[in-house]
């Protein structure tokens, strides 16, 4: 049998899949290598279960060999013939999935300024790919290909013009797990597919997309990943003055402003505790409660200004490991928003029921699966190609 692997690589984790090749390619397992560089660990899910172990992963380039070395025995019955990447920054150029050729890498090489925290790992990640399947097609999925038909209104700043013909737009991110809740929504709910969605995917990293008849007209996520709702570490929306003023004034150079609000910034900066959204809740501080009050607070305000941008709103629908998981947090960005139809039922919410909804828009939780996506783009390119 043919088989496709799934690449997630980020900074400290790297999350993997396995499917066997088929029109629609069949999940076999699942995965991912928590703390690279520091107390790494190997979470596998089977269909026996999951297991997690501790594993000697201080780069990327081991934490792949390590899940190699866990796939040894599902990969006796396979051939490696697609290995498929998450790439988080495809610049204006690429808007949709392509084979990794050298041009291409260098071109993406190009926008390692434009992600810093991911594409530097991704692209780490296929050239580790590389020497481990020499003889598959290397596939890579961007996270911004999905917003790449925004209006113009939606992309630019209101900056010299120039600065726009040079690549400087809101690009938008998270766009595999936006095409698989369309695509979902497409399947189980083709009464909404053509209506007007905002999809809220709250995880560690967190965007909101508007989205009308199954594409992007709004992303709160910009030119780069921090941009709009607060984030595990990242700060969010922010005024430039403020970074001006940091640099200018406070003295800081640019690398530790860059640093400050990538890694030391969103729920972790405003608690001074964690950026783990599970422990701030359990947390009595009242750092932790300012800063789970500042996050629902901008997504509220973020669904509220979405739904302008769509003239209205059928549906809110909730993803990523936040979304999909903190009823708490669900139900308190639903509270106030009545005025758009959206009501939370408590006793659904607290089940993570699929349909959490009692107003007129619906509003619903849907699990989201980026590496699916992946692998479906893996098979189509690799199906045009032979």
């Amino acid at each position: 049998m043919t088989g496709i692997l799934t690449l997630n690589a980020g900074s400290s984790s790297m999350k993997f899949g396995l499917y066997r090749d088929a029109a629609d390619p069949v999940e076999l397992l699942h995965g991912q290598i928590d703390g690279i560089g520091t107390a790494a660990r190997l979470i596998l899910t089977t269909s026996e279960g999951t297991t997690a172990t501790k594993v000697a992963a201080p780069t990327q380039a081991d934490a792949l060999t390590r899940v190699i070395e866990a796939l040894t025995g599902p990969l006796a019955d396979l051939t490696i013939t697609g290995v498929g990447h998450r790439i988080v920054h495809g610049g204006p150029q690429f808007s949709a999935p392509v084979i990794l050729t050298q041009d291409v890498l260098a071109a993406l090489s190009d926008l390692r300024s434009l992600a810093p925290l991911h594409q530097p790992h991704n692209l780490a990640a296929v050239a580790v790919a590389q020497q481990a399947f020499p003889n598959a097609v290397q596939v890579g999925c961007f996270d911004t290909a999905f917003h790449r038909g925004h209006p113009w209104v939606n992309d630019t700043f209101a900056i010299p013009r120039r600065y726009y013909d040079a690549g400087i737009r809101r690009y938008g991110f998270h766009g595999l797990s936006y095409d698989y809740i369309t695509g979902v929504i497409k399947r189980d709910h083709p009464e909404l597919h053509q209506g007007r969605i905002i999809v809220a995917h709250l995880g560690n990293g967190a965007s909101m997309c508007a989205i009308r008849a199954g594409r992007s007209v709004g992303s709160t996520m910009g030119f780069s990943a921090l941009d709009g709702l607060p984030m595990g570490t990242r700060c969010g929306q922010i005024d430039p003055g403020v970074v001006l003023y940091l640099i200018e004034q406070e003295g800081l150079p640019p690398h530790e402003v860059m640093q400050m609000l990538y890694e030391g910034s969103g729920l972790l900066g405003l608690s001074g505790l964690t950026s783990d959204m599970r422990s701030l809740l359990a947390s009595e501080m009242p750092e932790a409660q300012q800063a789970i009050d500042y996050y629902v607070f901008r997504a509220r305000r973020e669904v509220g200004a979405l739904a302008a941008v769509l003239g209205g709103l059928d549906a809110l629908v909730f993803c990523g490991g936040i979304g999909e998981n903190a009823a708490e947090i669900r139900q308190r960005i639903g509270d106030g928003l009545e005025f758009l139809g959206i009501e939370i039922d408590p006793a659904l919410n607290i089940r993570n029921a699929s349909d959490i909804g009692l107003g007129q828009t619906k509003v619903m939780v849907i699990p989201t699966d980026e590496e699916r996506i992946i692998a479906r783009a893996v098979r189509h390119l690799s199906a045009a190609r032979s």
